[in-house]
């Protein structure tokens, strides 16, 4: 039996890997996001806000969410948030909808800038190849989402590990001096708290993941992996990035200005090539937990979803922020993660630690 369809791999890490996928895209892929976020706090304080505040973050809201909808079988992010905070759930979902705006305009921005960078294409080709790739992926359904997903994770990790490897040969004193002689500057548990909230809601659109499990139990220890699935390729690539601080503040693909600077033709290459595929991980993602929301819906009314839905859903979204991709990449980051991260503190992070603890203790005196 394959270990992706193994019980036990379903049950405890496939809802981490399809939430590192979704978030890895909009929450580190070309290092942009880690420069916003926690380069400023210099490589030590940055490190800091990654490995203790937001790992945790992730790791406990994760769990009390995956918990929660297991135990009331709430696998879409309505019907979750419906359970969670009643009417409530309204303001979470506007904040989800332009969240996913803003991260498939950063999927597109980077798929345009890969290309361009890597072959010399006008950014077009690969703002629309992404976009047919990721619409062909979302209409096969969850099913062959969480098998690529999953798979294409395996070469993710094997990926950054020999980058960071390479990164350590290359550059390794540049690496150490910089963490020993640069001081730690402002309060970098800001920077992890910011960055844990606008990436947490993500946890709500792989919901239906969690339906490999078997228990509360289950769920809440997929959860917690999840947070440390989904961080470990962040850290492992700001690590690297400490080489070329503080440089790598100013370059819009800070990834693809270390792979020039190794001067590795091949990694290069290889190294984009993979990234790629993680952008069409994260936005087929994205908008399978909107269609899925939609179904959803149906279901509950009694009815079926029309067959076009799907489809029509997702070229429309696709569509529609291909021209948000035209920001560019630093200007999404800053100005719309940046305010979400707090939107999603009041919306969702604070209900599922309050409203989801005490539900889920209740049920379970309850039972």
């Amino acid at each position: 039996m394959s270990i992706l369809t193994s019980k036990k791999f379903q049950k405890y890490f496939v809802p981490g890997i399809v939430f590192q996928s979704c978030v890895i895209a909009g929450g580190y892929g070309t290092g942009r996001e880690l420069v916003e976020y926690f380069m400023g706090y210099g490589p030590v304080g940055g490190c800091l806000a990654m490995c203790i505040v937001s790992l945790l973050t992730w790791s406990v809201i994760a769990g009390i969410s995956f918990a929660f909808a297991w135990t009331f079988k709430k696998f879409d992010y309505k019907s979750f948030m419906k359970e969670l905070m009643g009417p409530g759930w309204v303001a979470f979902e506007v904040a989800y909808i332009i969240l996913i705006l803003i991260i498939l305009g950063v999927v597109e921005a980077s798929a345009g800038s890969i290309l361009s960078e890597l072959f010399g294409l006008n950014k077009w080709v690969g703002i629309i190849g992404m976009a047919v790739a990721v619409f062909l992926l979302v209409i096969n359904g969850s099913e062959m989402i969480e098998k690529v997903l999953s798979a294409w994770s395996f070469v993710l990790y094997g990926v950054y590990i020999l980058f960071l490897i390479l990164t350590f040969i290359n550059f390794g004193k540049d690496i150490g001096n910089n963490f020993a002689t640069v001081p730690v500057q402002g309060n970098w548990a800001v920077g992890g708290f910011q960055y844990a909230f606008y990436n947490l809601a993500i946890i709500a659109g792989v919901l239906y993941t969690v339906k490999h499990s078997e228990s509360p139990k289950d769920a809440g220890i997929a959860g917690f992996i999840a947070g440390i699935i989904g961080i470990v390729p962040g850290i492992i690539l700001f690590v690297a990035m400490c080489g070329f601080y503080p440089a790598i503040i100013d370059q819009e693909l800070p990834v693809d200005y270390i792979l020039t600077q190794m001067n590795m033709p091949w990694l290069r290459y290889v190294f984009q090539i993979v990234l790629f595929g993680t952008l069409i991980e994260t936005g087929s993602g994205m908008i399978y937990s909107i269609t899925d929301r939609i179904e959803a819906a149906y279901k509950n009314k009694g009815n079926e979803a029309p067959k076009f839905t799907t489809p029509v859903v997702a070229f429309v979204l696709l569509a529609g922020t291909m021209l948000l991709a035209q920001v560019g990449l630093s200007g999404l980051i800053a100005k719309g993660y940046g305010t979400l991260a707090w939107v999603f503190l009041i919306v969702y992070v604070i209900p599922a630690l309050t409203l989801g603890t005490y539900k889920l203790m209740k049920h379970k005196q309850a039972k």
